[in-house]
């Protein structure tokens, strides 16, 4: 049967202020569907993007895009969950910044018994991202132990997950950050350098690290501000992969620039192409929950919130108050 249970929503697109709790109705699954009982929900920048309307949604919406809790109930055809299981999540459609919210169900990953409810609600989006980035975003040339890698906005939740990851894997990942302090939290997760970019040219020191030779591959979710440098530190085949825009959306440009540039390739990235079925999104995980239970990647939890404190949240994330992982107690 339905329920009634608080979540957030806006009216319209704006800034935090269009944020409200309220009471909303949960419905029943309907096939292909699950209901879960939100313990713990993650916070990413991507819920930004839906509050502001670069990422268009109908009104009234909800945001959030991960979470973990408990499965309340199960719609027909949903056979990998049941009620009761402990599971985590990252999908569309936006939503999960409530109690209790029905979503698809093939995105809904039964999470293992040694990895608690904070831990997989604030790895599932940022983790799955690292994931597919250092697995399956490569250059055309691949990788090999001892490369360089560029990784803007180090010291974020997806950062700080791929500093170490890239380090298990051998890279050397060449790190960015806006202070000294998050230069040095990225260094302790495992950059092999790193450059806080409103103190020195990351395109210079990028080169100097390389010993002139640039990199094979630029992960940059941070976008317009770093887009035109991001180029310039690419080698010939470079692959340049854009995976958001905290800074804005990047302006257009002509293909023909990229020619003179080293022949390189350009790629906008989203998680939700990777995990678009059951089969694929319960391999990344599978692979995620692997070395999470290992020890290999630890997911760090800086800031917590009262769900109904979500508005602060986002002043503080758009701020740059942040730093790792940051989750909301339901």
């Amino acid at each position: 049967m339905s329920m009634r249970c608080h979540a957030i929503r806006i009216n319209q697109n704006g800034g935090p202020e269009e944020m409200f709790w309220t009471e909303v109705e949960v419905a029943d699954p309907g096939a292909g569907q699950v209901r879960i009982k939100h313990e713990v929900v993650g916070l990413n920048y991507i819920d930004v993007y839906h509050r502001m309307g670069l990422y268009k949604q109908d009104m009234p919406a909800g945001l959030g895009m991960e979470g973990a809790g408990v499965v309340d109930a199960v719609g027909e055809g949903v056979t990998h969950i049941k009620p009761g299981d402990r599971v985590a999540y990252t999908g569309n459609p936006p939503g999960s910044y409530a109690e209790v919210r029905v979503m698809p169900a093939f995105s809904v990953c039964k999470l293992p018994d040694n990895i608690d409810f904070e831990t997989g609600a604030a790895m599932m989006l940022k983790g799955l991202t690292a994931q597919y980035l250092l697995k399956r975003t490569l250059p055309v040339e691949g990788l090999e132990k001892g490369d360089h890698i560029l990784f803007h906005a180090a010291a974020g939740g997806v950062g700080l997950i791929a500093c170490q990851w890239a380090a298990a894997l051998g890279y050397q990942l060449i790190g960015t950050a806006g202070t000294d302090d998050k230069c040095a939290l990225a260094k302790q997760y495992g950059a092999a350098e790193v450059i806080n970019y409103n103190k020195q040219n990351f395109v210079d020191e990028v080169k100097r690290i390389t010993g002139g030779k640039g990199v094979k591959v630029v992960y940059d979710s941070v976008g317009k501000d770093t887009w035109e440098g991001s180029l310039a530190c690419l080698r010939p085949f470079g692959l340049m992969a854009s995976f958001g825009n905290a800074s804005g959306a990047v302006e257009p440009f002509a293909p023909g620039i990229l020619g003179p540039k080293g022949s390189l390739y350009v790629t906008r990235q989203t998680l939700f192409s990777h995990i678009h079925n059951r089969e694929a999104a319960q391999a990344m995980a599978d692979d995620l929950f692997d070395v999470v239970g290992r020890g290999v990647v630890k997911i760090e939890i800086h800031q917590r919130y009262a769900l109904k404190d979500a508005a602060q949240a986002h002043r503080d994330l758009e701020a740059r108050k942040t730093t790792g992982c940051t989750v909301f107690n339901v």
